[in-house]
């Protein structure tokens, strides 16, 4: 049997599982123990213990539970209501409304936090439950919370970001200053096409607030001055190089108790019922990394990835021929793969490619990274939608229909770089010269 057929069977195998109601995790796990134990030489036991470890036993990923915790005190002590108050009176003729909050919020946080999940999974916290409560449309919310949440990894810093510049050994500085751009561009695709179906279906968007004085936006946005300072506090302690990513989640912990404690809004009961569901929340995302990080072995293993990059090497495209291909062989992958093994599984194939096709290593870095974003709410191993699924209960295939024209939007942010790549290379070539 070829390696593509095992890929295809393997396919299959993950879809019946999910589609039976196997938990997403074990899911995973199972399908890479089968992979390993019929279709490769290697003992999948010891594989899977060590997936497991190597996964959690991680110092990037302990900032993971940390944001989260952060964003269940946000949303149980009313801190996320008070912000949403807070913003109202300023998108009252804004279509959409509120529903850009996802897009801003995400954008934002993503800066900090450095991980798609985490993105996802906070801001999915604070704002679901508001919106809902004010009449926004959930599918929309939810789609938007899936894409918007991959901003986590294309606004530095970025993991993928960093392991992308150690295969291509590019400059992580110059990929960071790159990604910024991008980063707004997709926001800016994001909200306008919150703005555009609002415009097409008025009768689900809330009816916009009275008209307020400026005096009275004024007054009704003190309610952003706490958690404002926290965002640019953690910003700025990161920037500044004052604590890593890890610690600024410890900072936005303790910020956002010390708010809420002077507030007068935290008990023990919601501090107690925080600290659970952040637990809660925490474990199931590092339940499904780890499975994740066990199929990824077992594609490496198999093959599977570099076949796929030796394949589109032995067709000697024309350089746009070649993009063209490898946007859909990275779109198969991200079916089954995260990211980061996405690009380590693959690197050394396709960057000599993108070298001799004439494509600047680090616009490449920001491309591939755009499709990373892309596999994370492409089922069945969309991470977000997993996430999400999670976190409410619904079907993660029915929140990959509601993200298709957030999926679209990406395709368009990837068009558009590749027709135009100084939205890539400005930033870089102004602060830090041309590439030479």
């Amino acid at each position: 049997m070829g390696l593509l057929e095992i890929g295809g069977l393997l396919l299959f195998l993950m879809l019946l599982m999910l589609s039976g109601g196997v938990w997403i995790a074990m899911t995973l796990a199972i399908v890479g123990w089968v992979g390993q134990a019929f279709f490769t030489n290697t003992l999948p036991g010891k594989n899977l213990f060590s997936s497991f470890w190597e996964t959690s036993a991680s110092w990037e990923l302990a900032a993971l539970p940390m944001f989260i915790w952060m964003g269940e005190i946000l949303y149980r002590t009313k801190l996320s209501e008070q912000m949403f108050d807070g913003l109202s009176p300023w998108l009252s003729k804004v279509p959409g409304r509120l529903m850009h909050t996802t897009i801003l919020g995400c954008g934002i946080f993503g800066s900090v936090s450095g991980s798609s999940a985490a993105t996802c999974a906070t801001i999915a916290k604070v704002a679901l439950p508001e919106l809902e409560k004010r009449g926004y449309d959930r599918n929309i919310a939810l789609g938007s919370l899936a894409a918007a949440g991959g901003l986590g990894i294309l606004i530095p810093p970025s993991i993928t970001m960093v392991v992308y510049a150690v295969a291509a050994d590019a400059s992580v500085i110059r990929l960071f200053l790159a990604g910024f751009l991008p980063g707004f561009l997709l926001m800016g695709l994001f909200s306008g096409y919150i703005i555009w179906w609002s415009l097409r279906n008025p009768d689900k968007v809330p009816p916009a607030e009275a008209p307020t004085t400026f005096l009275e936006k004024m007054r009704r946005s003190g309610s952003l001055i706490p958690c404002s300072l926290l965002i640019v506090f953690i910003v700025w302690v990161l920037v500044a190089g004052i604590a890593t990513a890890t610690e600024c989640a410890a900072y936005g912990v303790l910020g956002s108790l010390a708010i809420a404690a002077a507030g007068r809004s935290l008990t023990w009961e919601n501090f107690w019922q925080g600290l659970v569901g952040a637990t809660r929340v925490s474990c199931m995302i590092m339940f499904i990394l780890a499975g994740a990080a066990f199929l990824t072995k077992t594609m490496a293993f198999t093959g599977i990835p570099r076949e796929l990059a030796e394949f589109v090497h032995s067709m000697n495209l024309s350089p746009f021929g070649l993009i063209g291909v490898l946007v859909v062989v990275y779109l198969i992958l991200g079916t089954a793969l995260d990211g980061i093994s996405m690009i380590v599984l693959t690197s050394a194939v396709v960057l000599p490619m993108i070298q001799k096709a004439g494509f600047d290593l680090v616009w490449f870095g920001i491309f591939i990274i755009m499709l990373v974003e892309i596999a994370e709410i492409t089922p069945p191993v969309g991470f977000n939608l997993f996430v999400l699924q999670n976190m409410t209960g619904i079907d993660s295939n029915r929140i990959a229909r509601v993200t298709l024209p957030f999926f679209a939007c990406m395709i368009v942010g990837i068009g558009l770089i590749t027709v135009f790549p100084s939205i890539v290379t400005i930033v870089p070539d102004m602060l830090m010269g041309v590439a030479k």
